[in-house]
C-alpha cells in the first residue's frame, strides 16, 4: 500500500484497505509532521527519508491491519527489517505522545467511577464419542473394494 494509491480510494475502500477513516489517517499524519517539525534539531542535516509520512503511517497500519511480518513489509518498501521495526516503534510513540490518542493509564482507570462486573464462567470437560478403530473393518473394506480375479 503506498499513498499514492491510496490516496484515490473511496472513503469506504480506504477504511476496509486501512481499518481507519481517512479523516482520522490524515489527523495522524498532521501529528507526525508537526512532531516531526517541533523536535528535529538540525532541520538542514541528515539524509532524507525513504518514504514520505503517509507512506509510512501506512506501513504501520499494514502491520497492524494484516499482521504481515517486518521483513516482509520491509521487502515491499524497500527497507530493511530492523529499519522497519524503529519506524513502527517511532510511529508508535508519537502518536500516544498526542492527547488525542492517548489513552489513560492504568491508576486512572481505577480512580474512576466506573464499576466492573466480572463474571466467572467455569467451562468443565466432557468427553467427545468417537468411532473405534477396528483393522478388521479396514481390512473387510478393502477387500470388498478390490476386484477379483476372473478364473
Amino acid at each position: 500500500m503506498f499513498w499514492s494509491y491510496m490516496s484515490t480510494y473511496s472513503a469506504a475502500s480506504f477504511k476496509r484497505a486501512t481499518g481507519i477513516h481517512k479523516n482520522v489517517f490524515l489527523e495522524l499524519v498532521e501529528i507526525l509532521n508537526n512532531y516531526k517539525l517541533l523536535h528535529r534539531n538540525h532541520p538542514s542535516s541528515g539524509n532524507k527519508s525513504i518514504l514520505i509520512t503517509e507512506d509510512a503511517l501506512l506501513m504501520v497500519l499494514m502491520y497492524y491491519r494484516e499482521y504481515r511480518t517486518q521483513y516482509h513489509i520491509g521487502i515491499t518498501y524497500g527497507l530493511s527489517e530492523s529499519r522497519v521495526c524503529e519506524m513502527i516503534k517511532e510511529i508508535e510513540t508519537i502518536i500516544v505522545q498526542d492527547a488525542r490518542y492517548h489513552l489513560p493509564g492504568k491508576k486512572k482507570l481505577l480512580q474512576s467511577e466506573n464499576t466492573f462486573e466480572v463474571v466467572l464462567i467455569d467451562v468443565s470437560e466432557s468427553p467427545v464419542e468417537r468411532p473405534k478403530k477396528n483393522n478388521a473393518d479396514i481390512i473387510l473394506a478393502r477387500k470388498k473394494d478390490t476386484p477379483k480375479k476372473p478364473k
